[in-house]
């Protein structure tokens, strides 16, 4: 099946814009942890109580983030995560990554190539969803009147798998969160808040169930869908599964730029937060999925994680005044 974009519309934020790190809630820490170093290859970079930070080389940027919650049972459908994507620097290290699944008998999921891609899909011993990914180069991503498509053809594994040659090296540096995919209850909704508030351009509707959002020109950033139906609970940020999601901006002007578009909105600022190296802020989407903005501080030093009241956070921005909104 393909899928068409039936849009030209630019984003509203800076090219540079990514998804930073994904936070998920575990019921079992130290099976998971082994998943993703021994399985995935992610390094330990960081770990405070129950909570371990994950990169794929142990050091700061972090791109996971795991908290264990023992005895938590596992999610209702709900909104929440469908699947998170990893995003590898080079074929040969997307085949690495696939020899190593098959050598220690990991399930996957799936294969599938989607031109702008070539993907495997597998789950955690928790049942989240996991894309492993590569992109091909951008100047050739199908497309057919103009407009990007995105098929779902089977992926030919023999002809990945033969680059992939030597011993499993672990992750790869430079291997990041691509995107994030999405369970939402209502597709209008979604891109009310992804689109007109965050800033997203729409990418693809032609997808049946789904939508994808993107800056910079990007195949995508965050999908959506409805296939588990339009009567999905909530998002619960206490069960297993997503915490909250990173969306990584340049500097702190683009982030007052959200920051000013949720409050026209009335989107309160759940949180914010000072990690050092950058500010944050989360707030969260009609479905109740926490979502976190992210901006470097030039000069930022070494990695803290300090709660910021409402009004230093916007004194952190270091930008034009933002209208005061009520808590």
């Amino acid at each position: 099946m393909a899928m068409s974009s039936s849009s030209s519309q630019k984003a509203d934020l800076p090219d540079a814009t990514s998804i930073g790190f994904v936070h998920l809630t575990v019921a079992d820490l130290a099976v998971a942890g082994a998943f993703y170093d021994e399985v995935l290859g992610f390094r330990l970079a960081h770990q405070a109580g129950p909570t371990r930070y994950l990169s794929s080389n142990g050091s700061y940027p972090f791109h996971l983030v795991l908290t264990g919650q023992p005895g938590t049972r596992p999610p209702r459908r709900s909104a929440g995560l469908y699947h998170f994507a990893i995003l590898y620097p080079s074929r040969e290290h997307l085949a690495q990554a696939l020899r190593h699944l098959l050598d220690v008998g990991w399930p996957i999921a799936g294969a599938s190539d989607h031109g702008v891609s070539e993907a495997i899909y597998l789950a955690d011993p928790e049942g989240n969803g996991i894309e492993l990914y590569v992109d091909r180069p951008r100047d050739r991503w199908p497309t057919e009147n103009s407009s990007l498509v995105m098929p779902t053809r089977p992926l030919q594994l023999d002809g990945l798998l033969a680059l992939a040659t030597g011993p499993w090296p672990g992750m790869a540096g430079g291997t990041r969160i691509g995107h994030i995919h999405l369970r939402v209850s209502d597709l209008a909704h979604a891109e009310a808040f992804y689109s007109g508030v965050l800033g997203f351009a729409v990418t693809v509707r032609a997808y049946p169930g789904a939508l994808f959002f993107a800056a910079g020109g990007y195949h995508h950033h965050i999908g959506v869908n409805i296939w588990a139906g339009s009567h999905v609970a909530a998002s619960d940020p206490a069960s297993p599964g997503l915490r909250t999601f990173t969306v990584h901006l340049p500097d702190r002007a683009a982030l007052a730029q959200v920051v000013r578009r949720l409050h026209r909105a009335g989107s309160p600022l759940e949180s914010a937060t000072d990690y050092g190296r950058s500010v944050a802020c989360t707030v969260r989407d009609p479905d109740g999925i926490r979502v976190t903005l992210e901006a470097e501080v030039p000069g930022g030093q070494g990695w803290a994680e300090t709660p910021l009241a409402r009004e230093a956070f916007l004194r952190a921005l270091e930008s034009a005044p933002i209208p005061a909104q009520a808590d």
